[in-house]
């Protein structure tokens, strides 16, 4: 679905006002839970920890240990993840020239799944966290492999068949395993519903690969735009179309299982924030990829915030809340693609 570009600069704005909303979003975010902190409180509070600086928040030793123990790292987690799956969605999207493609196309969810129930039920010892990071990874793996053994050309419709094939295997062995363990089921369904509350130690496990992923995606914001025009005019404009592809579904999918390492599966924050991104501020990814990065770091963080207080003091978890957001989000989108096809 064609966008108009919206001028260059505007995109200053947009970034600022998407900074803004994101750290309205971490303050509220911080916010919740039995202590009574006011917002001034958290932002003075929150100076005094960044460095050089020294502000009296007039909080008690006992809360501020609250807000850096168990507030500050569940919202930065919740930020970074949905950062990840936007700008990974975003860029699965320019890469597929679909609105409707997600990061979890290529098999990621099927491996980090398959490994983290593997983690769970064969060795109890092994870190779920890591495990889920590199069935992700071997999934895409797998897909990227398949696609390029069954298509000479490597074209996008082959990965996306070659994802799906991979996809249901994956689902199937994680079947299998689950079964072994029907006692477990708990703990393996938890994950896949989503969790935010790893704290300081997954968010330092997953921050280099997501770093490096994020910065990947946003250097290639322009050449997604060239790609946009088709292959032949990239190639004229001298971009190589395939080592685009390669980069940029590599960065997605790095993002994509770092992300899914801390936080299991979240679904459909790679689809909905793109897509609000290029409604409102255009289809160019020079504009469209940081926006989904702010974007979708604002939305989870809203998300998880509405899963702790909707059934409080009992919590919702986070992938449900996603999902009552995007599926029918996602079935507008579809919609909206169908008509602007006929």
């Amino acid at each position: 679905m064609a966008t108009q570009a919206r001028p260059a600069r505007a995109r200053p704005l947009w970034l600022a006002g998407a900074l803004v909303l994101l750290a309205a979003c971490m303050i509220a975010g911080m916010l919740d839970g039995a202590a009574d902190i006011s917002p001034w409180q958290v932002v003075l509070q929150v100076a005094d920890w960044l460095p050089f600086t020294h502000v009296d928040s007039g909080l008690a030793p006992v809360e501020q240990g609250l807000l850096f123990e168990l507030r500050l790292p569940r919202v930065l987690v919740a930020a970074v993840v949905g950062g990840l799956l936007a700008i990974a969605g975003a860029g699965y999207q320019g890469v597929f020239r679909n609105p409707l493609a997600d990061p979890y196309l290529l098999g990621a969810a099927a491996g980090a799944g398959l490994a983290a129930t593997a983690a769970i039920v064969l060795l109890p010892s092994a870190s779920v966290p890591v495990a889920a990071f590199a069935g992700a990874v071997g999934g895409v793996f797998l897909a990227y492999t398949l696609g390029n053994t069954a298509g000479r050309s490597g074209g996008t419709a082959t990965l996306v068949l070659a994802g799906v094939a991979v996809t249901s295997f994956l689902t199937a062995i994680q079947t299998v395993l689950q079964q072994l363990e029907v006692e477990k089921l708990q703990r393996i369904y938890a994950w896949i519903l989503g969790d935010l509350g790893g704290g300081w130690d997954q968010l330092l496990l997953v921050l280099p690969y997501a770093a490096v992923s994020a910065v990947l995606l946003l250097l290639h914001g322009r050449m997604l735009d060239v790609l946009s025009v088709g292959d032949e005019e990239a190639a004229g404009l001298g971009v190589r179309a395939g080592r685009v592809r390669f980069v940029v579904l590599l960065a997605a999918s790095l993002a994509t299982a770092a992300a899914v390492a801390v936080s299991g599966l979240i679904g459909f924050v790679g689809i909905v924030v793109p897509h609000v991104v290029r409604r409102l501020a255009g289809g160019s990814y020079r504009i469209v990829l940081p926006l989904s990065l702010i974007g979708g770091a604002a939305f989870l963080v809203l998300a998880d915030l509405v899963a702790r207080t909707v059934l409080a003091p009992a919590e919702l978890p986070i992938g449900v809340v996603t999902m009552f957001v995007g599926a029918p989000f996602f079935v507008a989108v579809l919609r909206m693609t169908r008509r602007v096809v006929t």
